[in-house]
């Protein structure tokens, strides 16, 4: 039985990480972020499973993106900011994927 509190460390980079410059951090961060959302945009089939819609505008744009995997009964929220989002739509497999969506409207169109 191992004693309370010795972990097996799954990723010696991440380890590492507390180490490195807070902003290298973040832009790390936020690259494994938009991996993992891109993975799953176009993880998912038809046309609902994907929704984006702006939430704010003042005093920064955000955007709500919404990710529905029936298969897995999954659902992920997550809210980026306008320079963000368009890190995201520079992959154009993601951007297409977008462009299906059923309620593509107005509110994103500036975005797209």
């Amino acid at each position: 039985m191992k004693p309370h509190g010795t972990y097996k460390i799954a990723n010696r980079s991440r380890a590492l990480e507390s180490y490195a410059h807070p902003q290298l951090r973040s832009e790390r961060r936020i690259q494994r972020i938009l991996e993992s959302l891109r993975d799953e945009i176009l993880r998912g089939e038809g046309p609902d499973t994907l929704r984006v819609r702006k939430i704010l505008s003042e005093p920064r744009e955000v955007y709500r993106v919404e990710i529905e995997l029936p298969e897995l009964g999954y659902q992920r929220v997550t809210l980026l900011e306008r320079d963000i989002l368009e890190e995201l739509l520079a992959y154009d497999d993601v951007r297409a994927r977008m462009r299906e969506q059923p309620d593509f409207g107005a509110e994103t169109d500036q975005v797209f």
